[in-house]
């Protein structure tokens, strides 16, 4: 076969030394290469290589740098607009659907969302992998080594999405999923997603994890599949145990009501310290009886730092939230596992306090996780819903202080006593509200987390 022409390798070269490192990274993906080695000299080579087999070279090229967004090398190496090759790949389309897909949701994905999908994932890439994937595409490219991902396998990958909240991109994987699923698989996929709703031996808080990445939760929340069983049963009485922390003196008796009314065992402890709140929960994990109501929520109010929750000791560094969230898996509280388990929070952040002023705890008492980000403090376990708002502790200088993430939190709920609303619309409300606040007051502003491991639709009503 003769090498392409001399004309060809000059437009490749001027592609290739057109491009930062992470365009070419992505261009190497949709050209079907694992290796991270994305260097220009690389990708001229592979380039080469390609244009060298592909019966239509310039489309293939032309492809490539429409979908790394580079219009400008189109008009200047092809003189073409990125309206010309949209309607030529509206009837033909060269490369993979598959790799299009993965690097359009990887343009999409902000670090925050990679960071919390490598989270997710802790268990199933090593720690030196996770820390080498420094985007969405070096993740994908790692599972499809073990592959765990494929152009005909992407349920992890809507999981992921689903979980970290980017359900409109999750909705991009399942037209896809759709689009290249046999009727045989289909149907074998519908059957697999109603067994996984079927009574289950209670499971280790491990294995929970891996369901929670495997499951494909999205097809089942779709509405052509919608059945009774696939929303959490909430109709015992009382629902189940709630219990509300305050320690500000604010916005605890507005969640009393709020959750009394919801039908809930309502417990509310005021003014503790970080120990005590440890204390107060353990307690409460290990009083089998009151947990067998259908669900439990916990709502904390407090100071705290990005790591850790103060109660009222402002000069100690606290209590970590994940081991609030540890008190509550299915080791450690059985009689909760399968049941939703919601924790809303809101912290009014104050400054970091020194090492040596740390509060020790004995290792049998609390599981401490040193220097940790912000999403690593994030449940994983199944049916859990973390709801993490903070503002600064300024906030509450003022007199008669609301916190309005509760506020907007207790409205949602009180409206889902009137109409059934999902907890995740809910929480789209919440972040309307603090949207709306921030953009008028930006000196006061709301930061708000949302992360969830359900397995099912959950209505409170």
């Amino acid at each position: 076969m003769a090498l392409p022409d001399h004309h060809r390798l000059q437009e490749i070269n001027q592609i290739a030394e057109a491009l930062s490192s992470c365009e070419c990274r992505t261009l190497s993906y949709l050209c079907g290469s694992l290796e991270l080695d994305s260097s220009v000299l690389r990708v001229k080579d592979m380039l080469k290589s390609k244009v060298l087999c592909h019966e239509n070279s310039q489309l293939f090229l032309e492809e490539l740098v429409l979908q790394l967004g580079r219009f400008d090398i189109l008009r200047r190496v092809y003189n073409v607009s990125r309206g010309d090759i949209e309607r030529t790949l509206k009837y033909r389309q060269v490369l993979p659907r598959f790799r299009v897909l993965m690097a359009t949701i990887s343009q999409d994905l902000v670090i925050e969302d990679v960071d919390r999908i490598k989270f997710l994932l802790s268990r199933t890439l090593s720690r030196e992998k996770m820390e080498n994937a420094k985007n969405f595409l070096d993740v994908i490219t790692e599972l499809e080594k073990l592959d765990s991902v494929s152009p005909e396998r992407v349920d992890m990958v809507e999981e992921c999405l689903v979980n970290i909240g980017r359900v409109d991109l999750a909705k991009k994987v399942k037209i896809y999923k759709m689009s290249v699923e046999t009727p045989e698989r289909h149907s074998s996929q519908q059957q697999s997603c109603r067994a996984s709703f079927a009574p289950q031996q209670i499971r280790s808080a491990q294995s929970l994890h891996i369901a929670t990445v495997k499951m494909p939760l999205a097809a089942c929340r779709d509405q052509s599949f919608e059945r009774p069983q696939d929303s959490y049963k909430f109709n015992t009485n009382p629902r189940g145990v709630c219990v509300i922390i305050d320690c500000v003196g604010n916005d605890g008796d507005m969640l009393e009501q709020t959750f009394k009314a919801l039908h809930f065992d309502v417990t509310v402890c005021k003014w503790l310290s970080a120990q005590d709140i440890f204390s107060t929960l353990k307690k409460i994990s290990i009083q089998r009886e009151k947990h067998k109501g259908d669900g439990f929520v916990c709502c904390i109010i407090s100071r705290g730092t990005a790591n850790n929750l103060q109660g009222i000791d402002l000069y100690d560094t606290g209590l970590s939230l994940d081991s609030i969230r540890q008190l509550f898996t299915a080791d450690a509280c059985p009689t909760l596992a399968g049941k939703p388990k919601l924790f809303f929070i809101q912290r009014y952040s104050v400054l970091e306090v020194l090492p040596s002023a740390r509060m020790d705890h004995r290792d049998e008492d609390l599981e401490t996780d040193g220097g940790l980000s912000r999403c690593e403090y994030i449940p994983t376990d199944a049916d859990v819903f973390w709801s993490h708002c903070w503002t600064n502790e300024h906030e509450l200088e003022q007199e008669q202080h609301r916190s309005m993430y509760l506020k907007a939190l207790t409205d949602g709920l009180h409206k889902d006593q009137r109409r059934r609303t999902h907890l995740v619309d809910i929480h789209t409300e919440v972040n309307r509200a603090i949207f709306e606040h921030n953009k008028k007051n930006p000196r006061a502003s709301y930061h708000f987390d949302v992360k969830h491991t359900l397995r099912k639709d959950l209505y409170l009503k």
